[in-house]
């Protein structure tokens, strides 16, 4: 079971700050001050990882929290600096209020309670989250329970709720189907994105993609799929696919899931994949690859849709 503040879990990154963008290095050091100093009136003292996380000592079992500041950096980064030692503040308050209460209360019921979510794999403990499925490279399906401002995930069903991870996933995708989104579009000569927000599990909609194409963009089985795309934990991007417009789509897609995952809070992954009958599929080949570009299966669309002309 994994406890953290939904306003400031782990992330990734590499701009500006090699530990905390997208600040510059100064700025990084800035916050860092301001965060031993804010955990120290909250009565957590600790030291700077040079990592992007404060170790902070507490009682409880397990030795020493890690406290990331990533989630905390794109958020302040937004701000004047005269707002940071609020902000700070109140995330530390917050976290030492979350430490005082102790772990979450297991779900009462399970069956209404646990919803699906995804989480970025590298955020996480390896051995903690080696039993937890993958739903695309680097992002991981997780049973999860929202509660007074934090979210619990349940890594270990098994252990933590006395279910199956195949009952817990059950439950967790039905609630998760029972969310309303809130849309609203990206439009460039023409060609739109859906931009599906309104809660920090909107991301995570992606898992229950086909329903929030029916009732969100009144769309049911589009014949040649869509783009989805899922930067961080409050933005679900969606094209649906009708002609070759899906280009510009892509590269409208590439910019905004880019700079979300870059900059804003609960980064998870800047790719876009193309959803098929067939499964998720990346439109592009990875960045490391020796040779950069479309991805076979988005180029075997792109031949699919020249025909239709």
């Amino acid at each position: 079971m994994l406890i953290h503040d939904d306003s400031t879990e782990r992330a990734s990154g590499n701009l500006s700050d090699p530990a905390l963008p997208p600040l510059s290095p100064a700025e990084a050091a800035h916050l860092v001050r301001l965060s031993l100093e804010a955990a120290a009136t909250a009565g957590l003292t600790g030291h700077y990882d040079n990592r992007g996380a404060l170790i902070l000592r507490t009682t409880l079992p397990g030795g020493p929290l890690e406290a990331g500041l990533t989630n905390l950096a794109r958020i302040v980064a937004d701000e004047r600096p005269d707002y940071w030692p609020r902000l700070v503040g109140e995330h530390f308050d917050r976290l030492a209020a979350l430490l005082r209460r102790g772990a979450a209360p297991r779900p009462t019921d399970p069956q209404t309670q646990l919803i699906q979510r995804l989480a970025a794999k590298d955020s996480l403990d390896p051995l903690i989250a080696a039993g937890a499925p993958e739903f695309v490279p680097g992002l991981l399906s997780v049973p999860a329970m929202s509660t007074a401002g934090a979210i619990t995930m349940y890594l270990a069903p098994e252990l933590d709720l006395g279910l199956t991870w195949a009952e817990a996933e059950s439950y967790g995708l039905r609630n998760l189907r029972a969310m309303t989104d809130t849309v609203s579009y990206a439009e460039h000569d023409g060609t739109y994105v859906a931009m599906i927000s309104g809660s920090n599990f909107a991301a995570s909609r992606a898992l229950v993609l086909d329903t929030v194409l029916r009732e969100s963009l009144h769309v049911e089985n589009p014949p040649y799929g869509v783009l989805a795309a899922m930067p961080v934990r409050d933005l679900l991007l969606v094209h649906v696919i009708t002609d070759l417009s899906v280009l510009q789509a892509l590269g409208m897609m590439l910019n905004l899931a880019g700079r979300s995952h870059a900059t804003n809070p609960g980064p998870l992954s800047p790719w876009v994949y193309l959803v098929a009958a067939d499964g998720w599929h990346p439109t592009t080949r990875p960045a490391d690859n020796s040779d950069p570009g479309l991805s076979p299966r988005f180029l075997a669309l792109l031949r699919e849709l020249s025909q239709l002309t």
